[in-house]
């Protein structure tokens, strides 16, 4: 009987054993199985998950090349960042940190919240901007209080820094936020979304020459995501410095003449298109675009009935008024309309079909040759010159000065004007042309458009000679070490082929304009230099509520042009002015000029200078105390 008991509980004990064992076996197949799971075939992943927790990767963003002067002064350069970043993986518990955060920042966290929501599709270890350039002061309580900080990071960035504010703001143009239709564009192939790209002007010109190429660094954290030590850099690459062609005393002292008003002014070389000045007015501060405008800065500035943000010098279009005489001059002369001694008698009007045409001298200047038609401004002389020569063949010589199509300038939007023919009317219109609209054309009304910058074209194609050089404003780009890469050369675009006599008649009048007693322009000429220009008012019609000094519902007063070229003979400069409802070009616009030829030629000031400088005084006090701007009497 105990033999049997003991071989059945020996029995059960080798089931029980067995039992076990294969229990055992299992669970180690089970583990084994499962070990093979995470080490062989998700291997890799948890691999990359477990150094994502320990090893990150850095972007180090490239500082952005330099804009200097003719003169190397730095007129765009970078300033450090300080941009706060969290990474939500390690920020845990997200709540209370971005609580704290939004403490020190003195901002309410649902702000904060909201300002990452449409940045969390980028990945629990992405870093999300919270705040740029958060100040130095802010950067001291963030460092202070960094342990109670989980997953926040401070980036120092290189920012665009505009030096002298708003001084050449339209030339140089603003920084902005990369688009999605930009990221998807070849330009922009090195980008990433957040990245700032030049927007307008030649930092969106040049963009691809500014901007450097990224760099980055790896790095590992600890366990609230802080950097423990940098285990590998590759240095960015910064981008190359543009040095332009601009002088800045006379852009600075255009800028100065055009506070308070509406317009700009243009200054070039006439023997090569060196761009020496383009200032327009009003301006802005690029700096404001550097971090990012709020809605009401962005609401004002695009609202403002005098357009800030449009660089009037290339995308204004105005009627060159009776600087169009200059075309209607040459035309004439070189088709045998006229010559150095073809007289006209003005009474003070003109009289054509059943309408007169009136001049701006109502009482008429009587009988008039070319050279005093010219210096004069006398319409009823140069309505009849094309009257004889129709809208066509004057439109020949206009194109061939540079009016009516673009200038080819590397600047965004450039608009190309008009002038017309008789193809285009019936074209645009589907009527012909009427002989009566040709004597508008030829002193600059009716259908002309030009831009401020096609004007000093003209100008200093006028003052040359005849040839017609594309303007430029980057004489060479270098890199950070010296290395040029690029060097302007002068583009010839047209080379007139003139009678050898026009030019010269043409000159001795545009001389007379300036340094003629009964010149439109005598009061702006210089005691020991000779220059040549001439004077316009351009009619306009419509915008009376612009702001231009009058009661809405009045009449708006008329443009002042002044084109110019000094010294009268071999020029060095060539000027284009433009003040929107300035009235008169000899009294608002040929005074800026005649300072910017004077700042150019290094003349010493003088008491044309100080007269000019407190009218200038006297209109921003009166624009101040909101009092009408006051304008002089002077004709033409």
């Amino acid at each position: 009987m105990r033999n049997y008991l003991e071989s059945i509980d020996s029995e059960w004990f080798n089931r029980r054993m067995v039992g076990v064992f294969v229990l055992v076996l299992i669970a180690f197949a089970v583990l084994v199985t499962r070990l093979l799971y995470l080490q062989v075939l998700e291997g890799k992943e948890f691999r990359r998950l477990s150094e994502i927790n320990s090893i990150r990767l850095q972007d180090i963003d490239a500082p952005r090349g330099l804009i200097l002067d003719s003169a190397n002064n730095i007129l765009v350069d970078n300033r450090p960042s300080f941009d706060l970043y969290i990474v939500l993986k390690d920020a845990k518990p997200v709540e209370k940190t971005l609580a704290k955060v939004a403490a020190l920042l003195d901002e309410p966290v649902d702000q904060l919240q909201a300002r990452l929501k449409g940045a969390k599709k980028q990945g629990a270890y992405a870093p999300l901007l919270i705040k740029a350039d958060i100040g130095r002061d802010t950067l001291a309580g963030i460092e202070v209080h960094k342990f109670e900080l989980p997953g926040v990071e401070v980036h120092v960035v290189p920012r665009r820094h505009y030096i002298f504010e708003a001084h050449a703001a339209h030339l140089l143009g603003y920084m902005g936020e990369i688009s999605q239709d930009e990221l998807l564009s070849s330009p922009y192939a090195d980008c990433k979304s957040g990245d700032s790209i030049g927007k307008f002007g030649m930092e969106k010109a040049y963009e691809g020459f500014l901007r450097g190429k990224r760099g980055g660094r790896q790095v590992e954290v600890n366990a609230n995501g802080q950097v423990v030590r940098i285990l590998n850099t590759v240095d960015a690459l910064p981008g190359q410095n543009i040095v332009l062609t601009i002088d800045h005393a006379v852009q600075s002292r255009a800028e100065e003449l055009l506070q308070g008003r509406v317009g700009a002014a243009v200054a070039i070389d006439p023997n090569s298109g060196r761009i020496l000045a383009m200032a327009s007015s009003p301006t802005f501060d690029p700096n404001m675009f550097v971090v990012g405008l709020t809605h009401d800065q962005w609401s004002g500035l695009v609202s403002n009935p005098y357009r800030p943000l449009e660089n009037k010098a290339i995308q204004a279009e105005y009627p060159p008024a009776s600087t169009y005489k200059i075309v209607t001059a040459l035309a004439g002369l070189e088709e045998g309309v006229i010559n150095a001694h073809t007289s006209y008698y003005c009474p003070g009007f003109y009289r054509f079909g059943n309408r007169s045409y009136r001049c701006w001298k109502k009482s008429g200047h009587g009988d008039v040759q070319f050279a005093k038609a010219l210096a004069q401004s006398c319409d009823v002389y140069f309505y009849q010159v094309g009257e004889a020569l129709g809208v066509d063949r004057l439109a020949k010589y206009a194109h061939q000065l540079g009016l009516g199509t673009a200038t080819g300038i590397n600047l965004d939007r450039e608009s190309k004007g008009l002038i017309p023919t008789a193809e285009w009317k019936l074209r645009r219109f589907g009527v012909p042309w009427q002989k009566g609209e040709t004597l508008s054309i030829a002193i600059g009304q009716g259908f002309d458009l030009v831009t401020p910058l096609q004007m000093a074209v003209f100008a200093a194609t006028i003052g040359n000679g005849g040839i017609r050089y594309k303007p430029y404003m980057v004489q060479e780009i270098r890199s950070i070490d010296d290395q040029i890469s690029f060097v302007a050369n002068p583009e010839v675009m047209t080379r007139m082929n003139l009678k050898p006599g026009t030019i010269p008649l043409v000159h001795e009048a545009l001389w007379e304009v300036v340094n003629d007693p009964r010149g439109t322009a005598y009061l702006s000429r210089f005691k020991d230099l000779a220059f040549s220009g001439k004077t316009g008012t351009a009619q306009v019609v419509g915008r009376p509520s612009e702001g231009d000094g009058k009661q809405e519902g009045a009449a708006p007063k008329d443009h002042a042009w002044f084109v110019c070229y000094a010294p009268s003979e071999n020029p060095k400069i060539a000027v284009a002015v433009i003040i929107e409802h300035g009235e008169h070009g000899s009294s608002a616009a040929a005074p800026v000029a005649r300072e910017m030829v004077r700042v150019y030629l290094n003349l010493p000031p003088d008491a044309v200078t100080e007269k000019i400088e407190k009218e200038k005084q006297e209109r921003l006090a009166s624009i101040e105390s909101a009092a009408p701007e006051t304008v002089g009497d002077e004709e033409e």
